[in-house]
C-alpha cells in the first residue's frame, strides 16, 4: 500500500505502480522539467533525467535521442495539443504515463495567466489507449483512482468517489 506521508495520493499510488512494473536498474526519461514526483522517484532510487522544458508539440528531439529503458509521462499529455507525436517519439519499449480523468460535473483546468499551465485534454481512459495503439504500443496494466479534496460541496463530495486518474504501464506493441 502506498506510504500515507506523501503530499498527494496520487504520488503513493503512481509510485506503487512504478515499482509493480519498472526495476530500479532501468534508466529513466521523465517527459516534462523536473518536478515534486521526478523527486520521489529519485528519493526511490531510479536514475531519472528530465526533458528541458521545450514545447514537445513541436519539438520532440529530447524523446527521440533518449537510450535509457523507460519514458514516463505523468500529468504532461493534458497540456499538449497532440500527445500522439510525443508517444510516437519514444524510442525505447516501456512507458508509464498518468493522465487526469475528464470529470462530467467539473470543466478542464484552465489558467488564464499561464497557457503552459492548463489542460489541453482531460481523458476517458479509452482516449488514451487509442492514442497509445495507434502509435505502436500496448497497454500492458492500468489503474484508475479517486483524488478527494479536503473541501465542502458537491463537486468535492463527487471526488471522492469519481476516479480522477488513470495510469498505463505499456510495451511496444511489435519492439524493433
Amino acid at each position: 500500500m502506498y506510504e500515507k506521508n506523501f503530499p498527494h495520493k496520487r504520488f503513493g499510488l503512481t509510485l506503487e505502480f512504478l515499482e509493480k512494473h519498472i526495476p530500479k536498474t532501468d534508466t529513466v526519461m521523465d517527459l516534462g522539467v523536473e518536478n515534486p514526483f521526478t523527486l520521489i522517484m529519485k528519493d526511490a532510487g531510479y536514475q531519472v533525467s528530465n526533458t528541458g522544458g521545450e514545447d514537445l508539440d513541436d519539438d520532440t528531439s529530447s524523446i527521440e535521442s533518449f537510450k535509457g529503458e523507460v519514458v514516463t509521462a505523468f500529468e504532461i499529455f493534458e497540456h499538449l495539443v497532440s500527445p500522439y507525436t510525443s508517444v510516437k517519439a519514444i524510442p525505447c519499449n516501456k512507458c508509464v504515463i498518468s493522465v487526469p480523468l475528464k470529470l462530467w460535473f467539473s470543466n478542464a483546468y484552465r489558467n488564464k495567466n499561464d497557457i503552459r499551465d492548463q489542460h489541453y485534454h482531460e481523458f476517458e481512459p479509452w482516449q488514451l489507449d487509442y492514442v497509445l495503439e495507434k502509435a505502436g504500443w500496448k497497454v500492458v496494466d492500468r489503474i484508475k483512482f479517486t483524488n478527494p479534496v479536503k473541501k465542502f460541496g458537491i463537486r468535492p463530495l463527487l471526488r471522492k468517489f469519481t476516479d480522477r486518474y488513470y495510469v498505463v504501464y505499456c510495451e511496444k506493441a511489435n519492439p524493433s
